[in-house]
């Protein structure tokens, strides 16, 4: 059987002859431009027709590049971000306990020139915690018995009276505040030197300074110090503020309230001072009288 192309479409050189030619062609073309450098002209010339196309070719590939970067950066980002974050955190943390050390540090050297100041020796103690009835207030101390705290002891801070000790555990002590109601503390005024007694307020975290009588010369802005005269208390100590006086027409006594200048409620470390009581000495005792043989008492 004949395969071969019918007569109408066999016309010229056969395909083995053209491959021979172009094989040729092709080898003779490099051998040429090997030695002689003659197709540079040419292939510079068709690189920049192709140079388009091969770019637009390009683009689907420098897009998924493009993309795949894109989402590497915002996960790389996302990590870095979060990184920061605790670090950020860390540092919050450290400068925090470092401001708190700091503050801490500052208070506890003004306790100690309080303590030089009045040169009486003292117990520095901390705060624990606050008394949860409503009615009083009171302050438990980290200090007692055995660290030296006695009844009756005041509690100052950096800036004045706080209270004083009316109980005492061997571990802990427990300080009524210059506000409870119970609480009273002889002041003067230090202006003028008027003398009072200063109890806790009926309003919270005040103080009244009771049995003053109307005219007196006690005004707003007046600073209340310890007087001494109850032989607990220094004298000298701030103990309030006056910030506000009521005068009446049918009132025999004046109201007037007072705000503690030390940190009442602002518990962190305070000095409990180791004062000894100043009381005057107790009465001699009456010598008894016995009459004598002419009826005259005498001494015994």
């Amino acid at each position: 059987m004949d395969y071969s192309p019918p007569p109408l479409f066999n016309q010229g050189v056969s395909a083995r002859a053209r491959l021979l030619f172009f094989a040729c062609l092709a080898v003779a073309l490099i051998i040429i431009d090997a030695r002689a450098q003659l197709l540079e002209t040419i292939r510079v010339g068709v690189g920049v027709v192709l140079y388009p196309l091969q770019r637009a070719l390009l683009v689907p590939r420098d897009l998924a590049l493009q993309v795949g970067e894109f989402f590497t950066t915002v996960s790389a980002l996302r990590r870095e971000n979060e990184r920061l974050r605790r670090a950020a955190l860390e540092q919050a943390h450290l400068l925090q306990q470092a401001q708190a050390l700091a503050a801490e540090n500052e208070r506890l050297r003004k306790l100690l020139a309080a303590r030089e100041r009045l040169r009486t020796s003292g117990i520095v103690a901390q705060a624990l915690y606050e008394s949860r009835d409503r009615f009083s207030r009171k302050l438990v101390l980290d200090a007692g018995s055995q660290a030296g705290v006695q009844p009756g002891s005041p509690v100052i801070d950096e800036l004045g009276v706080v209270g004083q000790v009316t109980r005492v555990f061997p571990l802990t002590a427990e300080v009524t505040l210059i506000t409870d109601k119970e609480q009273a503390i002889p002041v003067q005024i230090l202006r003028n030197g008027l003398r009072g007694v200063a109890f806790g307020g009926n309003e919270p975290g005040t103080l009244d300074l009771r049995f003053m009588a109307a005219n007196a010369d006690v005004v707003n802005g007046d600073v209340a110090v310890t007087s001494g005269i109850d032989g607990v208390y220094p004298p000298g100590l701030p103990v309030a503020t006056v910030t506000r006086v009521e005068r009446t027409a049918k009132d025999q006594f004046a109201r007037i309230v007072l705000v503690p200048v030390a940190g009442v409620h602002n518990y962190t470390m305070l000095l409990v001072l180791n004062v000894e009581r100043q009381l005057p000495p107790p009465p001699a005792p009456e010598r008894r009288r016995e009459p004598d043989k002419r009826g005259q008492a005498v001494r015994k």
